[in-house]
């Protein structure tokens, strides 16, 4: 309501300066009119006749003719003056009064948004300021770096906000700049391998897979270096590699290591799947959130290993639940389970051999 108030104030204030200039009186015209040059020639008559330059008759008939024309000239001054005022004046008032505000109406309807919704000036603010704010402080690192390219805490602050941002190549070459005036660590060279993937499209290539290298040289538990070096393998076609990398990853993570589910997801995504899951299963698993994925694939080997407790002959279950509990990084578990599981077949020479060739299949002392 306010705003359209203000809306109401500004035509109203638009209006009258439109009519404002045409309400003053034109004092120039009436004083340049033929009125004046009429009474102008009846006072040099009377001054004519006073000197004698001219005849009573003569002055008589002439002051007679001039108030005849200046009769005339008044009359026909009245009558354009009534039809200016009157007639234009109110077809002006008219146009400014109505016309103004429904051409104004229909601009808005044109080319504004009437039907947009009311975006709070907070929000604006808000998403403004921190699109700015990012901007402005790449800007003034770049500008300080450029004056100061050897400081190596400038460039350490920019590379992950290019990175960030998407700004690939001057993140690589920020990370470089960080190495060169910093020295060189595990996560330094990690974030500059990822960088180089990065701008390569996601491909981890022989100049990022070096750098990775280099940081698990650094430190062999570099996360980020492991996982994308099992990623490497994966894009050469080494599955069996990236498998055995992001196992060992697992099974040496804390439970709650924040990367666990990306990890698991990059098990599940070359085939490693815990346990074995129908088709209608793994159809609704794709269209799940990771976090739903993992809750669905947990509740199954708890099923599971309540199962294998009752029917322990199952030597495919028992492998199963072994691999599944590897998978998850609970290395803990599956020793357990595969004790578990000699202790349930031990009495079966034939099953236990089962059990023995399926443990060396998953790499583990059968």
């Amino acid at each position: 309501m306010t705003l359209w108030f203000v809306f109401a104030l500004m035509t109203a204030a638009a209006v009258f300066a439109v009519l404002w200039p045409l309400g003053r009186g034109n004092t120039s015209a009436h004083e340049g009119s033929e009125a004046v040059v009429y009474k102008d020639q009846l006072a040099e008559v009377r001054r004519d006749a006073a000197a004698g330059m001219i005849g009573e008759k003569e002055a008589e008939a002439a002051r007679v003719e001039i108030s005849r024309r200046l009769l005339a000239a008044s009359d026909a001054a009245e009558g354009a003056t009534s039809l200016s005022s009157v007639s234009f004046r109110r077809a002006v008032a008219v146009i400014a009064l109505i016309g103004l505000p429904l051409v104004a109406v229909g601009l808005y309807a044109q080319f504004g948004s009437p039907s947009l919704g009311d975006f709070p000036l907070a929000e604006r603010s808000r998403t403004a300021v921190a699109t700015a704010s990012m901007d402005k402080l790449v800007a003034q690192v770049e500008t300080h770096l450029e004056k100061n390219p050897t400081d190596g805490r400038g460039w350490d602050v920019l590379a992950p906000v290019l990175a960030r941002i998407g700004r690939y190549d001057d993140a690589v070459r920020a990370w470089r700049n960080s190495i060169t005036y910093n020295g060189e660590s595990a996560s330094r060279r990690a974030d500059l391998g990822e960088a180089i993937a990065a701008a390569s499209g996601g491909v981890v290539t022989a100049e990022s897979k070096a750098e990775f290298d280099r940081a698990i040289a650094l430190d062999p538990n570099e996360v980020k270096a492991r996982y994308f070096t099992g990623l490497a393998a994966e894009q050469d076609g080494r599955k069996d590699d990236a498998i055995n990398i992001w196992r060992g990853m697992l099974a040496s993570a804390p439970a709650d290591a924040p990367w666990r589910p990306l990890v698991q997801g990059a098990l599940v995504r070359v085939g490693v799947v815990a346990p074995k899951l129908s088709d209608d299963t793994i159809a609704a698993a794709k269209d799940m959130t990771e976090g739903d994925r993992n809750t669905m694939i947990r509740g199954m080997v708890d099923r599971l290993a309540t199962r294998l407790k009752d029917n322990g002959n199952d030597v495919e279950g028992w492998l199963r639940l072994v691999r599944a509990y590897m998978v998850l990084g609970e290395r803990d578990k599956a020793q357990a389970a595969l004790i578990d599981a000699r202790g349930a077949v031990g009495n079966d020479a034939g099953r236990l051999q089962q059990l023995n060739d399926g443990l060396k299949s998953l790499g583990l002392d059968g």
